[in-house]
């Protein structure tokens, strides 16, 4: 089944602007499939570490509980290749994040819609279907760097 999920940058170092991606994907892509698409959707560079972390809230006070507590990034990508979304499915009252680049700190909530559907003939998963806002700038262009 095909997943709908509303993906959007609650923060980032240099977060400007709304920044809110509506993502078609199946159930059974794993979150580094997730990972991809996500970077795909805003331009980023996949160029570091990430995680995923389920929370009420994005807030920094909030209590998270990470999907993996390997130490090793080798460890923890090879859990992200081998996690469906539909292993991760449904968090009743809590959302989805993903971290990307702990220095930077871009934090992106995912809330899934409701229904899942049968995929469509001769579309490619995973799909954005709807943008709001532009990319988030990975790496702005400071005066004298």
């Amino acid at each position: 089944m095909i997943l709908t999920l509303r993906v959007e940058c609650v923060f980032g170092l240099h977060l400007e602007n709304q920044c809110i991606r509506v993502i078609e994907i199946d159930e059974q892509m794993s979150l580094y499939d997730l990972h991809d698409a996500i970077q795909d959707a805003v331009g980023f560079d996949r160029d570091h570490p990430f995680a995923f972390f389920v929370a009420n809230s994005a807030s920094p006070f909030a209590r998270r509980r990470w999907l993996t507590d390997a130490e090793g990034w080798d460890d923890q990508e090879n859990y992200f290749r081998n996690t469906r979304l539909s292993d991760v499915y449904p968090l009743n009252r809590k959302h989805l994040y993903y971290l990307f680049d702990f220095g930077d700190d871009w934090t992106f909530e995912i809330r899934r819609g409701r229904r899942a559907n049968p995929p469509e003939d001769r579309v490619r998963y995973p799909r954005v279907v709807s943008r709001t806002g532009p990319n988030p700038q990975q790496y702005p262009n400071i005066d004298g760097w």
